[in-house]
């Protein structure tokens, strides 16, 4: 106990040294670029062929602008850095090393990288913006981590508010992008949750016949998870290409610390947003009760648990790399995570591309009422908005301009709509313009499928019963005790709804541990996003 004042003043004396780093850092003055002659004719076509064989061969306009080939150019960063940390390639990590690498060609500046796996980039961002020092000074992580990491951001300055591009991102990311009044993250991404299956199979006379003599009801995109289970199961082991392998019926993100969380919330969405109820979904928002073992919650984990019997050899464990890969390479009749899997399926060299179709998740019978605790017997549909990858500029950093003249090269008009069309990036539509069928169609997409893509995410926009992720101080916290019990009644050492008590027992801890009144006030804002009928 003696020792305790010694540790007090040490503490404190660390806390002060970091102090006067960040305000030192923050003095130093902003390194400005100098000007040079453009390296593109305005309007100038550009390819990423240059850069690699995997990128596809299409071409697009450079568009005019402050964040175009052309104008970026014109800016000349010789001797300076930009330090950035990204995602794990390829998910986010690829763009970020190619637009770096264009970048440093044609500014003359240093872009240096640090990939790091998802489990470990909460922290590694985190920590050293907690210190005070400037470690990185571009971001590119999940949005949903905006409570923890909005005191540290560069609030995104008014001349790129300005631009064409971002006055074209949907108001929906724009509200993702603000906290207390203030863009502090840049768009570069825009995430759903919506469902991805095999047209060719679900329209094949064969199977549809084979579908109704098995169960007596006809085949055709599930609209509730019910239908879902049903048509997995059925699926699940047949040969569905006359290949000699067995196919599955559903992908699903479900490895632990890879994002099985929001698989989850998927699946919870219809069963816990009751559009008559307001209020929370995660938390009463005016008590912060966990609603997280709630029946509806009890009943979405039930679901997931009964899928294992639909899932490829491994699919207790996949990642989101292994979920866009065996849908989008065929292995799988049905998924329903993020855009990616749907693009790795219409990617050219894919032996399934214009045989998908998009549709909203599927919705459920009933919906929960925990205002009388009891189901409400109404069909019942409710879009999630997960997160998305989003960037942000360090408060720290002393690279300002170069920074957001990075992340505005990185998401301008040419580079997105490549970036669009490549599935494994992990950059799905966030702009009104992205929802225009004749883009797509122009990537070689049929004009159906083009459709049911551009309908199924612009709907989403106008619903009146959404989802959103938590979005809180210590969501990382939250999501991973979520994940632990997700994994432990997956593994069947826990029922759903022990599991879920187990999760509402720690987040309440969490609660506590960071503090009501501050996790209630920015939950407050989760809830004005969802309740907005």
């Amino acid at each position: 106990m003696r020792s305790r004042p010694s540790t007090v003043l040490t503490a404190l004396a660390v806390v002060a040294a970091l102090t006067a780093t960040a305000c030192t850092a923050q003095s130093q003055a902003q390194h400005k670029p100098k000007e040079k002659p453009g390296l593109f004719k305005p309007g100038s076509q550009i390819s990423y062929q240059k850069y690699g064989k995997d990128y596809p061969a299409t071409k697009v306009n450079d568009v005019p602008g402050p964040c175009s080939y052309d104008s970026i150019s014109r800016k000349d960063y010789s001797g300076q850095t930009l330090k950035i940390i990204s995602h794990a390639v390829p998910v986010i990590g690829e763009p970020t090393q190619l637009h770096a690498k264009q970048f440093e060609d044609i500014t003359g500046g240093k872009v240096e990288i640090v990939n790091v796996p998802f489990g470990e980039l909460y922290q590694k961002i985190l920590t050293p913006l907690q210190a005070g020092q400037p470690a990185y000074d571009v971001m590119f992580y999940p949005s949903l981590w905006i409570g923890d990491m909005a005191p540290y951001l560069e609030p995104v300055p008014q001349e790129y508010l300005d631009t064409r591009g971002m006055k074209d991102v949907t108001k929906t990311y724009m509200d993702v992008a603000t906290w207390n009044g203030k863009v502090v993250q840049y768009p570069v991404d825009g995430d759903r949750h919506y469902l991805k299956v095999r047209a060719d199979v679900l329209k094949d006379p064969k199977w549809k016949a084979a579908y109704q003599q098995a169960t007596g009801q006809e085949l055709q995109v599930p609209e509730t998870w019910a239908e879902y289970q049903r048509t997995a199961e059925f699926f699940s082991g047949k040969d569905l290409d006359d290949d000699g392998k067995r196919n599955y019926g559903s992908a699903e993100v479900t490895k632990r610390d890879d994002l099985t969380f929001s698989a989850f919330i998927s699946r919870a969405a219809p069963y816990v947003k009751n559009p008559d109820v307001k209020g929370g979904v995660f938390f009463d928002v005016e008590t912060m009760k966990p609603l997280i073992n709630t029946p509806g919650f009890v009943r979405a984990l039930d679901d997931m648990v009964k899928a294992k019997s639909t899932w490829a050899p491994g699919g207790a464990n996949f990642g989101l790399g292994d979920e866009i890969f065996s849908f989008g390479g065929g292995q799988t009749l049905m998924s329903y995570s993020w855009d990616d899997a749907f693009i790795q399926a219409q990617q050219p060299d894919s032996r399934i591309r214009n045989d998908v179709q998009a549709a909203p998740l599927p919705g459920s019978s009933e919906v929960y009422n925990r205002t009388t605790k009891s189901w409400d017997k109404k069909a019942n549909q409710a879009p999630y908005f997960t997160w998305g990858w989003t960037s942000a500029v360090a408060k720290a950093s002393t690279h300002h301009q170069m920074a957001f003249d990075y992340l505005c090269f990185f998401s301008n008009e040419a580079n997105t709509a490549l970036d669009l069309t490549i599935g494994r990036f992990g950059v799905n539509p966030y702009r009104y313009s992205h929802f225009d069928p004749a883009f797509w169609q122009e990537q070689g997409w049929d004009k159906e499928v083009a459709e049911s893509y551009v309908l199924t995410l612009s709907g989403m926009e106008k619903s009146g019963n959404r989802v959103f992720d938590l979005r809180v101080p210590g969501v990382n916290q939250y999501m991973s005790a979520l994940a632990n019990g997700i994994a432990s009644a997956v593994a069947g050492q826990d029922s759903p709804q022990e599991a879920l008590d187990g999760v509402a027992r720690e987040w309440s801890k969490i609660t506590d541990q960071i503090g009501k009144d501050k996790v209630q006030s920015a939950y407050r804002d989760v809830v004005a996003l969802e309740d907005n009928s």
